[in-house]
């Protein structure tokens, strides 16, 4: 958006440009001689330089159509690029209020995998101990397990998050700012 900003304000400055005569300069520099024999002899250097200034005196409005357009475009380019700036500021905004709620996610999930973790260890001690059945301990096992695949699943999000939040802010696929 910011380059196409830069080449309408270009575009405005050429037509601005058509408003004014163009000069151009010719210039030639040779040998002259009324015989072949003596084209190359002492004497017989000849230039010639020829400057012209054009202007062309009706355009039926062109010039004025064509600069109107310009500052159109460049109205248009305008317009495109606040939007962008506010569509990224958007985005990041997300991307933000995103990794706090996945933030805080994790915290909970985490205080679920500690709790799920204890109990875990005390139906093994049950089971050890003959109080609690093989049934209660695979129960207790299933249930950590999937408490710690959860956790895992939030950090995944919350590391995708940051990556976007990175690259959107205008780093790179590639580890660089861009």
């Amino acid at each position: 958006a910011e380059h196409q900003l830069r080449a309408a304000n270009a575009n405005i400055g050429a037509a601005r440009a058509a408003f004014l005569p163009r000069i151009t300069l010719t210039g030639a520099f040779g040998s002259a001689s009324s015989s072949l024999s003596g084209l190359f002899k002492g004497g017989t250097e000849a230039w010639s330089f020829q400057p012209a200034l054009r202007q062309r005196l009706f355009d039926a409005g062109s010039n004025a159509a064509n600069l109107d357009l310009a500052e159109a475009r460049r109205v248009i380019a305008v317009a495109q690029y606040a939007q962008t700036i506010q569509q990224a500021f958007r985005e990041v905004a997300d991307l933000l209020a995103a990794r706090d709620t996945l933030l805080e996610q994790l915290r909970a999930q985490d205080a679920v995998n500690a709790r799920q973790s204890e109990r875990l260890r005390l139906t093994e001690a049950r089971y050890k101990g003959g109080i609690a059945s093989h049934l209660e301990l695979l129960d207790a096992q299933r249930e950590s397990f999937a408490a710690e695949q959860n956790a895992v699943q939030v950090r995944r999000q919350l590391l995708s998050t940051a990556a976007r939040i990175y690259k959107a802010l205008g780093g790179d696929e590639a580890g660089r700012p861009g």
